[in-house]
């Protein structure tokens, strides 16, 4: 008689831990907003890792809110020019591989991190290093990934135009954090076909509760975000041409005050997130660098939406055209808070059916997990005769 112990998968609660970039405000918003998520479920976060670099610091309302022990690691991160405006390619790849060995110091020590929490998924959002971890380390939990950025994978999706490889870099980029992903989770502004017998799976965006229970209204003040404070040239340049406009711009640049005010009608303030979501509440509209997070959050609100997009930076470009495409904003080369203001005047509306689509994770993440196996099974003996 032979003994054969068979894994049953029961339906315990799942562990997970996350791997973030960095880079701007809007992974981080996403993965607080997936952790609050998990925690109504009843599910574990054990760690979260963060890929850093020296242009960018972890925000402090990031560290208030995530329930888990932050990892800082050294990751790659895009170069810009000297105005920290323009995002440099050539320059991005050639540092960062100059940086190898300290990456591979980095992959080692979230090696380290990922045997200490022993998580059951490991949920990337869009660091580099997340996906040459999976494919170079083989961890024993499952790998998922997370982002606008997997929607590329859906046929419906439509790129920007494309200048000396950009398109073919942005894709590189997207596998390379994505390397033996058992689930990719696109998110999308409104539902997308389904396609059936592949790893894409199609999601609302990641929205906190906060936004959620913000009460908008129609204020005097257009809100300003940029990813790289080299925009603020511009920023300045266009509220001198529309005195009559105020302008509250965010920003995260570093060693700045708290608040300053270049000019009568406008200002700048250190990024804060509830402050930045309270300001979101009570603007006219929105105009920001061409990320997801930020358009998404205004939508929700049913706030006029212009996006620019990150010279140099090709995802940006697709992320505008996302946006004009998918109907929830408009696009610019630059900071022309008058274009924003002619739109308002145009009485566009947001369409209701964008908050009822936000509203669907839940169904969508009590559907993907029981799909995965969990890596502390319950054992059950059975047996065979020979």
């Amino acid at each position: 008689m032979i003994q054969i112990w068979k894994i049953l998968h029961l339906g315990c609660k799942m562990k997970f831990l996350f791997i973030i970039q960095g880079e701007g405000r809007g992974h981080l918003t996403q993965a607080i907003a997936f952790s609050k998520m998990l925690e109504a479920q009843g599910h574990q976060l054990t760690g979260v890792i963060v890929g850093k670099s020296k242009r960018r610091i972890i925000p402090d309302f990031f560290i208030e809110q995530i329930p888990a022990k932050i990892h800082p690691v050294e990751s790659p991160n895009f170069e810009t020019d000297k105005g920290e405006k323009r995002i440099l390619i050539g320059k991005t790849i050639t540092k960062n591989l100059r940086k190898s060995p300290v990456y591979f110091k980095s992959l080692q020590q979230i090696d380290e991190i990922v045997k200490a929490a022993a998580p059951d998924i490991i949920l990337n959002f869009y660091d580099l290093l997340g996906g040459l971890y999976n494919a170079f380390f083989r961890p024993k939990a499952h790998f998922w990934v997370i982002g606008h950025q997997y929607l590329i994978y859906h046929p419906s999706f439509k790129f920007a135009r494309s200048v000396a490889f950009q398109k073919e870099l942005f894709q590189l980029n997207t596998w390379l954090t994505a390397l033996g992903a058992d689930k990719k989770i696109a998110l999308a502004f409104k539902p997308l076909s389904k396609i059936h017998g592949h790893k894409l799976v199609v999601a609302p965006p990641l929205l906190r509760e906060e936004v959620k229970h913000l009460q908008p209204r129609s204020g005097n003040f257009i809100l300003a975000y940029m990813v790289n404070p080299g925009y603020a040239t511009e920023v300045i340049s266009f509220a001198k041409k529309y005195p009559h406009l105020r302008i509250m711009a965010y920003w995260d640049k570093k060693n700045a005050k708290e608040t300053e005010h270049p000019l009568p009608n406008l200002s700048f303030h250190k990024i804060h997130d509830r402050h930045f979501l309270k300001d979101m509440a009570a603007c006219r509209g929105l105009v920001c660098t061409a990320g997801f997070e930020s358009v998404c959050e205004a939508l929700f609100l049913k706030k006029p939406v212009l996006v620019i997009p990150v010279k140099g930076q090709y995802e940006q470009a697709c992320n505008a055209l996302d946006t004009v495409e998918s109907g929830v904003g408009i696009s610019s080369k630059n900071f022309d808070f008058g274009k924003l203001e002619t739109w308002i005047a145009s009485n566009q509306k947001t369409e209701d059916d964008f908050q009822d689509w936000a509203g669907k994770w839940n169904v969508i993440l009590s559907q993907i997990l029981p799909e995965t196996k969990m890596t502390e099974p319950v054992l059950e003996l059975t047996q065979s005769f020979s």
